[in-house]
């Protein structure tokens, strides 16, 4: 009896850390991509392009509000920002967004309007929807996909 008792604390002692191997560990909850939606807002609204395409992964894909094309290189993401400032008084506030956490990924969803803000009084408002997909780097979120369209007329 000793002897079978003495065994089962052995095997007990061995598969109990084979046990706590097939648990998914506990990891630290990632910094919020919603964080990294508001960097990117806040860039935008600054009309410098320098800021805006920073946020961007050099391996991003962009299809732009008002694009033609989709830009898949930091230069073609570039081209479509490189005249922001000649724009200084555009403007973007996000009306709605749905935040996903997929392995390394987070998505967000939503919308969001631009408009030109003069004297404080918005006019050319402009609703679009977007997704983001950003991708965790040390300890920021960059944009590796990020599509923009306009919302239709009713």
């Amino acid at each position: 009896m000793r002897r079978a008792l003495q065994w089962l604390v052995c095997v007990a002692a061995l598969t109990a850390p084979l046990a706590a191997q097939t648990q998914a560990p506990v990891q630290p909850a990632p910094a919020q991509p919603a964080a990294a939606l508001q960097a990117w807002v806040e860039a935008f609204n600054t009309r410098d392009p320098k800021r805006i395409v920073a946020l961007y992964a050099p391996d991003a894909v962009f299809w732009g509000t008002t694009a033609t094309t989709i830009a898949t290189t930091p230069e073609s993401i570039w081209v479509y920002f490189k005249d922001a400032g000649q724009r200084p008084w555009t403007r973007v506030t996000i009306d709605a967004q749905h935040e996903r956490i997929v392995g390394g990924l987070a998505i967000v969803s939503g919308a969001y309007t631009f408009s030109d803000v003069r004297d404080g009084v918005a006019t050319n408002v402009r609703p679009a929807r977007f997704t983001f997909v950003f991708r965790r780097d040390g300890d920021r979120w960059l944009v590796v996909d990020h599509h923009s369209s306009r919302v239709p007329e009713p």
